[in-house]
């Protein structure tokens, strides 16, 4: 399976990434070693969208705390990068993709990064990972 992360990135330029407790929607909850995963630098976070490419080398499912009723599956992950952008991909060039139902792979991007302002882990189509893939 193929996913995506939008997450506060602090060095978009690094050979590896770690997120500690990231949140999972969409089927994110199902990443493990060896998938491949789009790094988007969260623009709440002061990032620039769409960063990097890579395998996860580490995916650990994190225990839900006691005592809290409803809690949304997080996992933390390592990444090592395979590729950077070389085309710009963020919450500007998505925003106007509005129509849910137009089975377009930019629309399910900005569906499922950017509807929500949360960072997050998400399962992607191969359509949509293909969008991607033309932007390294």
């Amino acid at each position: 399976m193929l996913f995506a992360i939008k997450a506060e990135v602090g060095d978009p330029w690094a050979k590896s990434f770690s997120f500690t407790a990231q949140k999972t929607m969409y089927g994110g909850k199902q990443i493990a070693e060896g998938d491949t995963v789009f790094v988007f630098a969260s623009e709440n976070d002061g990032g620039q969208g769409l960063c990097a490419r890579g395998i996860v080398i580490s995916a650990e499912a994190t225990a839900k705390r006691c005592g809290i009723a409803r809690q949304t599956p997080r996992v933390s992950l390592i990444i090592r990068c395979t590729a950077l952008v070389k085309r710009r991909l963020g919450r500007s060039e998505l925003k106007p993709l509005k129509e849910w139902n137009d089975e377009r792979p930019g629309t399910e991007l900005n569906f499922k990064l950017y509807r929500q302002a949360t960072n997050k882990v998400v399962g992607i189509s191969d359509k949509a990972a293909a969008f991607l893939d033309s932007h390294f």
